[in-house]
């Protein structure tokens, strides 16, 4: 079915329990407003919104684009940052075309989606590939996918779900917003701005189009022997029984990516022969996932497992911001310092604190306390004996390192 009225659902309850759930503590667009400047006005700007929407007047202002670091060769991910008022609406359409969209999208398919997590998708590879005790992984990565994605495809495939006027203008507009960067606006004819609220749920659309249904309904039942696809946003891994199929796969997909402007990174994607050692198997490879190095293992029975740790470019990244920040507050209070120090590391345990994964989570924590301490000792003459050390660490404890994802609920029963 094409929904042809949709806007009549963006009113001003919605907008509201939009501005709700948008962040109120991220950085600030082009036009400088912060969340607190726009909740001092906010019925009067929420309304304001809302008859702009309506009547079609709404701009789309400029996306503000920051670089951060990738942790590869010194590369930086380019990050689109809009305005609050934009993040607000940007927030309320994605509520609502996620309504219509969640009857579409497959089982394959994790990112950003209710009641779904990159800890269901780790799961679901570590179940899949150990269920034959072993397989095949096609590792794959699309080559700047937000900044590459196209246009007028994604328009086409809006077309078969979602043809309201008002939702599809405010879409072009934001397609078209430009982005500000070194001073000066450019308009890219392709991409959406990674980062952007609305950016997430439209990469579902295009990569449910482009990948999933084209796995599930063309590729897969032509394979020999078993696959499965796990997607998480524009990251995936596709897990087989057989090598030929892999094979198979590999040569056909850069022409299906081709055909939609989209292209593989030629050294990141591979076919990785991901089997337990043992004898005339070789190597049994390792392959990085959603910020996890998955290799083989021997449990605590003694039987070959898959094991998921912590990637070691996403251990020194996180270390790394720790580092830094520890390096520009050390002037700080040692309360604040804390504080912070606690969220960092809950926040750590939070995603990385999964079964199996106990021993970097450990180093981590104690490479933390280094660093804390380091920084500390620099901003006096006074030396850090042991004494001191755990006399500040018994005033200040840090959270121990802990397992907070030991059980997965699966999206088939949420």
């Amino acid at each position: 079915m094409v929904f042809t009225t949709l806007a009549h659902h963006i009113d001003l309850a919605l907008l509201h329990e939009a501005h709700g759930r948008t962040r109120k503590d991220g950085a600030v667009g082009v036009d400088g407003q912060t969340a607190e400047m726009y909740a001092e006005r906010l019925e009067e700007n929420l309304g304001s919104l809302h008859e702009r929407l309506k009547a079609g007047t709404y701009v789309a202002p400029p996306v503000r684009r920051v670089h951060i670091p990738k942790g590869d060769g010194g590369k930086t991910r380019p990050i689109g940052i809009p305005a609050f008022e934009d993040k607000i609406l940007q927030r309320a359409v994605a509520m609502v075309l996620e309504a219509v969209y969640e009857q579409d999208f497959l089982d394959c398919s994790f990112g950003f989606r209710p009641y779904r997590s990159a800890h269901q998708a780790l799961q679901l590879v570590r179940e899949r590939a150990m269920a034959r005790g072993g397989a095949v992984i096609l590792e794959v990565d699309i080559q700047a996918f937000f900044d590459s994605l196209d246009h007028g495809h994604l328009r086409g495939f809006l077309d078969g779900r979602v043809r309201d006027g008002v939702i599809r203008r405010v879409i072009d507009k934001w397609l078209k917003a430009g982005v500000l960067e070194h001073g000066g606006v450019s308009y890219p004819e392709t991409g959406t701005p990674q980062g952007g609220v609305i950016s997430p749920l439209l990469a579902n659309v295009y990569l449910h189009e482009v990948i999933d249904k084209w796995f599930v309904n063309e590729v897969k039942p032509r394979l020999r022997g078993d696959a499965h696809l796990v997607r998480y946003a524009d990251d995936f891994v596709i897990v087989f029984q057989r090598e030929d199929d892999a094979r198979r796969v590999l040569d056909v997909l850069p022409k299906r990516l081709a055909k939609y402007g989209l292209t593989l990174h030629p050294t990141k994607t591979r076919l990785v022969h991901f089997r337990p050692p043992g004898p005339g198997r070789g190597d049994p490879g390792t392959f990085d996932f959603l910020g996890f190095t998955h290799l083989w293992a021997r449990s605590r029975k003694g039987r070959w497992v898959l094991k998921q740790q912590t990637a070691r470019g996403r251990f020194s990244r996180a270390l790394k911001r720790i580092t830094d920040w520890c390096k520009l507050h050390r002037h700080r209070g040692v309360r604040e310092q804390h504080v912070h120090l606690c969220r960092a590391l809950r926040g750590h345990y939070g995603y990385f604190g999964i079964k199996g994964n106990s021993k970097a989570i450990a180093t981590f924590a104690y490479r933390v306390v280094l660093v804390w301490f380091k920084w500390l000792q620099r901003r006096s003459q006074r030396p850090m004996t042991v004494e001191r050390k755990q006399a500040l660490l018994a005033r200040f404890p840090l959270p121990p390192p802990k397992i907070t994802q030991r059980f997965y609920l699966l999206a088939a029963n949420p």
